[in-house]
This record gives C-alpha cells, structure tokens and sequence, in this order.
C-alpha cells in the first residue's frame, strides 16, 4: 500500500499546509489514540516538541485530538526526540509524540510517533493510522465524563539530563576537556550543554537562542561550519554538533575536521568489541554508509548489514538480529544499551568514552577508517512526478552503471522526507564519482523541470 501521510520519519510537511495543518493533527492524534487504547485502565500520552514556531500550532491540536478520546496528555515542552521515547517507557505512556521536522529548516514540522516500548512505530501500524485519518473515521470519541486531562511535566528535563549522564562510564569524568557543542537553536538547547558541564567539561555553547524562526539555521549537524570554526578559536578539544530536534550528532576533531556518523559508529564499535560490549558481532548501518566502513569492519572481525535509509530500518533489524550498535552515516547513532532510538547526546557521550580510554588528539584515534570518495547531492522535483521512472533518467543511471564497472556504488533514490532525489556515488577513482554524481543530478533536475 502507498503512503500518503508517513514517510521515513513519521510525518512531514510545510507548516499550516496539508498535512502538516492543526486539523490534520487532530485526526492524528484521534487515529493513534483509537489504535493504542487497550484495556481500561486511564490512557496516557507523552508529547514533545522542538522550537519551531509551528509547534504552537500542532501541539494544542494533537493535545485536544488525545483528550477528545479519553487520553491524558503529559506536556513535556522542547525536549528531544529520543527524550520523548525514553519518558515514554518511563511513565508507563501509551504513546508518544514529537513534534519535530529534525534537520530541516523553520518552515516544516512534522509527527513522530512511539509506542508504549519506547520504539517508533512499525509501517504496519503507520498505515492502519494513516487509513484511519485519511477515512475520516470518528468513532471512540470520549462521553463528557470520560474526556481525558493535559498537565505539564515540570521536570521532564531534568529527567533526561540524569538518564544520559547515566550512560557514560562511571570511572570516568570530563575535567579538562574543552568542548564546543552547537545545540542548532533546537530541542536540546538547554539540556546538551547542561550534561557536558555537570560531567566536568569546559562548554563553548553555540546555538542555544531559539526564536522560533532559527532552528537549524547555519548551525548544528547540517551546518557545522559554525561549530567548526568554533572549536578552532576556542582551541577546544572537539566539537559536538547536534540537530533540531537532537536525535543526531556530527563531531569535528581539534583542527575542526568532521567526522560523520561512519566514522563515529566505527570508533564506538571498535571500543565496545574491545571491552567485550558489543552484540551480533557487528554493527547495523544504511546503504549511504561509505565502503570503507564496511572494509574496516571486515578487518577487525566484523560486519557491516545494511538497511534502508531511515533510522527506523536501522532500529528494527537491530532488533531482529540482536544488534546494540546502529546508525546512518547523516548521524544518527543507536545504541541498544541505553537508547531505543538515535540519540546525539548519548553518542557523544559513547565517543568521548572511548576518546579518553584511547587518550591522544581527536585527530590522531577518532578518523578510524580512510573512506572511499563518496559524493551526494539533492535535486529538486515537483510533488508527485515520478521522475525515476522517466526512460531519459533510467538510461543515465545504466551508463553510469557500466562506467563504475564494478568498482565502486551508485544510489539513486527518493527522499522519503522532502520531496528531492538524492545521488549517491563511491568508487577509488575521485574524479569518476565526481563527474557521475555531478552528470546524473544534471539530468534528473532537466527531466524534473
């Protein structure tokens, strides 16, 4: 069944246009209270939100749509992603919500939806949920006796400042340690340089003014350049980049180089393999991650599965298969042993874990591979052109396949958040990779036009 509402990452969309509208919201939050009321007893639901503007609007409205049909609603505020999946499985919730479009900019928003487990949603449900909203089915309203409560939870984020603190090792603190974190104006913006300082770290705090308009805003993990540049004025020892709505992370080492969730994921499963820590016997990745992770795995005894992109395929062949390291090349790493999805904080924390107990520069132990050339960019289509299926395109995407001849990877695929193509090449030859991505993208955006 195609979707029409979810995508990879629960629901997004432009702020106060279809379906990203507080009526939209309502029927939301209707349909999943109709699939996760069970039994009697008093249903709760937990929902969180970044610092869009929107949030206003779509919160309010996804709180009626859950009182409407006999839920409780806990207010959480600006918290993370992954804090809203941790204060689900906390406080016994039936649900949760974050309202969040993570990396993009102001003008989107979107809905994200966990279960009592603390998972995000499986596409089943997604699709028993989006049948409902799209039917316009109305049935399981409340009696007025029965109408459900909303209540702010006061200390929601100290909470999670005290859960993740609980992930890093006991033996070991930050004195000394000078850290530029960069919060993009976001969920975490209080709560990211709150941890590192209580750990004992020096924190150069960067992005933690959000107005609304600013999330994202050439800063954190898609803009790291200010974080960058930060690290390297301050002579800090690395630098910490996370995303609106904090579920990613991106570090730069002390000469503010990047080192990418590739990166990141081999360093935390080198430490973890040594310590006798790491389960399945490997580490769960996408099909964007770059072959040179999955050479250095190979080589040190493990392996390299990939899934789909989305952190949810990541999540549930993790689970599957009986995986505690998981994540996307973009940033998003899970760690099984304390989080039940991406959450940038605690990878951090995992890095700097492992960091000390290497000890040396950033530079020096945390570049854990040499990656093969990679080259990715975006192309804009109008929605609902199936520019893929455009014979022009598809005999574009045969030469470039026959001009790689085997030595490398093409990946063309359509974003399932935003409405671009993403073009994806690897291969030991530079310039190739350069000229087929850049070649490809040209003729994708000229048939899209």
């Amino acid at each position: 069944m195609s979707r029409k509402l979810f995508g990879t990452d629960g629901i997004r969309g432009t702020a106060n246009i279809e379906p990203m509208t507080a009526d939209t919201a309502l029927k939301v939050a209707m349909a999943a209270a109709r699939q996760f009321r069970r039994g009697e007893h008093r249903h709760t639901v937990v929902i969180g939100k970044d610092t869009r503007l929107s949030g206003y609007m779509l919160e309010p409205a996804m709180t009626a749509g859950f009182v409407a049909m006999g839920m409780d609603v806990v207010l959480v505020g600006p918290m993370p992603t992954p804090a809203v999946a941790m204060l689900t499985r906390s406080l016994r919730a039936d649900l949760g919500v974050m309202i969040s479009a993570s990396h993009n900019p102001f003008e989107d928003n979107g809905i994200k939806l966990f279960g009592p487990d603390g998972y995000k949603l499986s596409d089943e449900i997604e699709l028993q949920i989006e049948a409902s909203v799209l039917a316009g089915d109305g049935n399981g309203r409340a009696t007025p006796r029965e109408l459900g409560r909303a209540k702010r939870l006061d200390d929601a984020g100290g909470r999670y400042i005290e859960f993740v603190k609980n992930s890093f090792p006991k033996r070991m603190r930050l004195d000394g340690i000078r850290i530029v974190v960069d919060c993009a104006h976001g969920a975490a913006y209080k709560v990211a340089p709150t941890v590192l300082y209580e750990l004992g770290a020096e924190v150069i705090p960067l992005g933690v003014a959000p107005d609304g308009f600013n999330i994202n805003r050439e800063s954190g993990a898609v803009a790291t350049q200010a974080m960058q540049h930060a690290v390297i004025e301050h002579k800090a020892h690395l630098g910490l980049a996370l995303d609106g709505d904090a579920d990613r992370l991106m570090v730069a080492d002390e000469t503010g180089a990047l080192l990418d969730g590739d990166q990141l994921m081999a360093l935390i499963a080198t430490s973890w393999s040594r310590s006798g820590t790491l389960k399945g016997g490997g580490v769960v990745a996408t099909v964007m991650s770059n072959l040179g992770l999955e050479r250095y795995l190979a080589g040190i005894g493990l392996t390299l599965a990939r899934t789909a992109v989305g952190d949810r395929y990541v999540v549930e062949h993790m689970r599957e298969h009986g995986h505690n390291i998981g994540g996307e090349q973009s940033g998003h790493i899970i760690l099984q042993n304390y989080s039940t999805t991406g959450d940038g904080l605690i990878a951090g924390l995992q890095v700097l874990a492992a960091l000390i107990e290497q000890g040396g520069k950033v530079s020096e132990v945390g570049r854990v591979f040499a990656p093969l050339p990679q080259r990715m960019t975006s192309v804009r289509f109008a929605a609902g052109t199936d520019v893929m299926a455009l014979p022009v395109v598809e005999r574009a995407i045969a030469a470039a396949e026959i001009r790689l001849n085997g030595t490398g990877r093409l990946l063309i695929r359509k974003s399932g958040t935003e409405p671009v193509i993403r073009v994806m090449a690897e291969a030991e030859d530079e310039h190739l990779v350069v000229a087929l991505v850049d070649e490809l993208a040209a003729t994708i955006a000229a048939a899209a036009a």
